[in-house]
């Protein structure tokens, strides 16, 4: 079984920061992509950012300047540092990783539970 669990969300006044973590456990043989998607009441989930085993960065762009994802392999987990926060901002963000469990075994993708930004005066 692989879980991921993500933590760091909160309230935090326009213009503020915070850094979300997302951390993968159980059965992992390697991950490849990890990626940070959120949804807003009434609107479809959308990637943000993502990043590759190698290091490899892609951002949406209503993030870039803004936000930088980063990974710890030997932790099998990654990182969202956001700054410059606005109510746009608003969401629930959830992780996503490519993972195989075995060598045999091809990737699959694993979602944590998701954790609630709040960009508010």
């Amino acid at each position: 079984q692989v879980q991921l669990v993500e933590s760091g969300g909160g309230l935090v006044q326009p213009g503020g920061s915070l850094r979300l973590s997302c951390a993968a456990s159980g059965s992992i043989f390697s991950i490849s992509a990890m990626d940070w998607y959120r949804q807003a009441p009434g609107k479809q989930r959308e990637l943000v950012a993502g990043i590759t085993s190698g290091g490899t960065t892609n951002y949406a762009d209503f993030v870039k300047g803004r936000f930088t994802i980063s990974r710890d392999n030997a932790k099998n987990t990654v990182y969202l540092q956001m700054n410059s926060l606005e109510p746009e901002d608003t969401a629930v963000y959830y992780c996503n990783a490519a993972i195989k469990t075995s060598s045999l075994r091809l990737p699959r993708a694993y979602w944590g539970q998701g954790t609630q930004v709040t960009a508010s005066s």
